[in-house]
This record gives C-alpha cells, structure tokens and sequence, in this order.
C-alpha cells in the first residue's frame, strides 16, 4: 500500500468523534455489480475500489452522496487494505471495478502499461488542464497519455512546535537547514534534554517516517532534477548526493543529545510508533517532530489545538538555501482511473475530478487536495488551509512521495528496512547500498 493511504489508515480523525464506522456500499467485490466496456451489468452503478477506509470512507461517501441523486447514478465503494495486490488479481481475472483510487501514481502506470486502464475521457482531460499544476497532472500520465486525475493530497515535511514554548526562550523558526540544525541545539542547551521526539513504528511499514526525512533533505538540498532522476534510478542511492541527505538527517537522528524525547535515546526511534510523539508534543515533552499534514488529527487526539496562537503549530521544513524562491514540498495523494469507458463510469471521472468535488469532500473536514478550484477556506484546521495555499502557489515546487514513485521492491521494502538500519547504527554506505539492491534489474 501507499504510504499516503497507510497513514490514512491509521490516522484518527477527532473531527469525526467516532472511528471503526462500519463501510457502506460494500458488498460484493468491486467491478461485481458495475457495467463493463462492453454494456454489460447495471448502467446506473459504478464501483470504485480502494484504501480510503473507516471514517474516511464514509466521508468519501458523503461527499459524492447529493450528487449520485442528481445523476442517477450509485457509487459503490469497496475499500481494501489489500489493495495493491488485489487490483492486480482483479484486473487479470477480468473483475476489475469501473474505477479504482491509486494511492501510488507507479501502480497506476503499471494498470496503464498493461492495457487495463482506459485513456482519461476528454472531459476529465480538461478538468485535469485547468485545476491541476503541470506536476500533478503528469502523475496521472503514462508515455504522454492522461489515463489518471488527481483527488486528494497531502503535504510532508513539516515540523511541529509549541509556540508559547518558542516565545517564552526567544526561539524563532528557521529559514534554513543549518539554521534548523542550530536551533535545534540551542533547545538542547536551553533545556538540557533531547529536543526532538521521532517514531517510525508502523507495523509491517516500520521505517515510512525516515523516508519522508530523506525526500524532504534530497529535494530541498539538491533540487527537482536530481529527486526525479533518484526517482527513475537515474541518481542511485549510493550517489554522494544521496549519501549527503543521510548524513544531514543523521546530525539530528544519530545525535543521542537530540533525539528521543519523550521516549529514551536513539535505540527507540524504530519502536516507538509513529502516532506517539503528538502526546510528547502536547505534554511538552519534546519540542520538535517531523510529520506531514495529517498530524494534525494526531495532536488534536492528544488534546492539543493546532494553531498559529495554539498549543502546537508547525513549520515547513527549511530549505538548504535561505534565499530560495517559492516553497520547495514532497508530499502524497490519489490518482483516480478507470477500467472501462461506459457513459456513467465517465461521469463519475469527471465529478470527482471537479473542483466541486473537491469543495464538497474539504468541507467534510480531515483532508485537502491540490485542485486550484478547492477554496482553502474549506479546510477543516489552519494548517490544512495553509497547506492548500501551499499546493496552489504557482511558485511552489512540488514533488510527490519518491517511496510511492519507486517499485514497491525498493519503496516500500529495502528503503524502509534501510532507514530502521541506519537510525540502529548501520554505516551509511552499507545501508544504501542495502537499499540500492532492491531494485529490479530491469
């Protein structure tokens, strides 16, 4: 799975006060009650399969609910922790569903290239040309063919904080790297404890929260061009400039005076689960955490406000270069395709690639997306909004997930084993080289 879609998973949403709702619409396996390419089935159902689940989905329901009225049409939604694999079964054995939501823009391409998906209908091609950035459209392409449209979205790299915390000993937020690293002991000097708290326990997935350190440091240290030529296998992970953005992440990581707040030395950032540091955050414990835009769920569970005046706010990672124009980003999101190109499977593309969706499924609150036609004052936090904000910025430079981008040998195997190795104690070059080695030989 998607590393987006496994933190959604896990992540509770206070705003929903209730959690473990049970799906509706899920009877049955996605693509069982749906029409196919060629008529056959119910013209007016249209099923869509993916990872979105629990109080997420329901919400997802709820925001297509007035529209299904208004067309006609039932959306029969399927969520599956088993997607990846399943999709792929599905869709061999000739029982894919008429949709499916991509956690993973790779996954997609790989639906694509083996002819399952079909070409993205002209009207979701054009919605796709005015709401979405040249970046995000093109994670919904294969070989210059739209067969995707972007959904939902995320943005990574920032750094929570207590604001009353840095008002009262003078601190100020960084504009960069090394201004980071220099508040970053000048906390440990003040209070004379680790200032940062780490977790990057996810069961099965232990290790995600070290790979969106890693992507945050490549893109802002060494740019767009080479995160993409990391991405494709271009840039190696055994390239010095990669080795670099280990190296800076472990003058925090590796530092026993830095990290673990909350939670004892360095030897607990593998077993202390991702979710925990926003009860340090909030207790004061620690005074520092790196984790995406969804966190914010997390610290409001913890009996936190997040806001600029609040108990917990956050800023973006800094870049390498103060003077940098623009904000420099990595975070996640959906990619929404189709497996056959019936009338009613075409309309619910283009809906849910609407900006009216998009204002629809925001105001429910827990979510953004990067549509240009999503009012950030829909969000349902302040960092939500200004994450939107952020997405929409023309100035922005914006990359997705490079975990989710590479084969999932590498991604979301070697890659994550490699940064439990490396906050262990594993010398860097054998670490990446351990990681290297995960990908396909051709």
């Amino acid at each position: 799975m998607g590393m987006t879609q496994r933190r959604r998973l896990l992540a509770p949403l206070a705003l929903a006060g209730v959690a473990g709702i049970a799906l509706a619409g899920c009877s049955g396996g996605p693509g069982s009650t749906g029409g196919d390419s060629n008529g056959g089935g119910d013209s007016n159902v249209v099923t869509v399969y993916g990872t979105i689940s629990d109080t997420e989905a329901e919400l997802l329901e709820q925001s297509w609910a007035d529209w299904e009225k208004e067309n006609n049409i039932d959306i029969k939604y399927e969520a599956s922790k088993e997607f990846e694999a399943q999709i792929a079964v599905r869709a061999q054995g000739g029982n894919a569903p008429d949709i499916a939501i991509f956690p993973q823009p790779g996954l997609m391409r790989d639906m694509a290239a083996q002819g399952f998906l079909k070409p993205a209908p002209e009207a979701v091609v054009d919605n796709v040309k005015k709401n979405w950035s040249e970046d995000w459209a093109g994670y919904g392409q294969y070989e210059g063919t739209q067969y995707g449209a972007p959904l939902m979205a995320s943005v990574k790299g920032w750094v929570w904080y207590s604001p009353k915390q840095f008002a009262d000993n003078g601190w100020t937020v960084p504009t960069d790297w090394q201004g980071l690293l220099d508040l970053t002991a000048k906390i440990q000097q003040t209070t004379n404890t680790p200032p940062w708290c780490m977790g990057f326990g996810s069961d099965a997935a232990t290790g995600w929260p070290g790979t969106d350190w890693i992507e945050d440091i490549v893109l802002r240290q060494s740019g767009a061009d080479v995160y993409d030529k990391w991405v494709s296998n271009e840039v190696k992970f055994t390239d010095p400039k990669i080795a670099s953005a280990f190296d800076e992440f472990g003058k925090i990581a590796l530092n026993s005076n830095y990290v673990n707040a909350g939670f004892g030395g360095v030897d607990t950032i593998v077993t202390t689960p991702f979710g925990d540091p926003a009860t340090a955050l909030v207790d004061g414990k620690c005074a520092l955490h790196h984790q995406a835009s969804f966190y914010d769920g997390f610290i409001t569970d913890a009996g936190g406000k997040v806001a600029e005046d609040g108990d917990i706010w956050a800023f973006l990672t800094p870049p390498f270069d103060a003077s940098a124009k623009g904000n420099v980003v990595t975070g996640g999101g959906e990619i929404v395709g189709a497996f056959n190109d019936n009338e009613a499977t075409q309309k619910v593309q283009e809906y849910l690639s609407s900006a009216d969706w998009a204002n629809s499924r925001v105001k429910l609150g827990g979510v953004i997306s990067a549509n240009k036609g999503l009012d950030p004052n829909n969000a349902s936090s302040a960092i939500l909004t200004q994450a939107i904000t952020i997405l929409q910025d023309p100035a922005t430079t914006f990359r997705f997930d490079a975990s989710d981008l590479m084969p999932s040998a590498v991604g979301t195997g070697t890659f994550f084993k490699g940064m439990n190795d490396f906050v262990n104690g594993t010398p860097t070059a054998t670490v990446l080289e351990q990681i290297q080695s995960g990908w396909p030989s051709s």
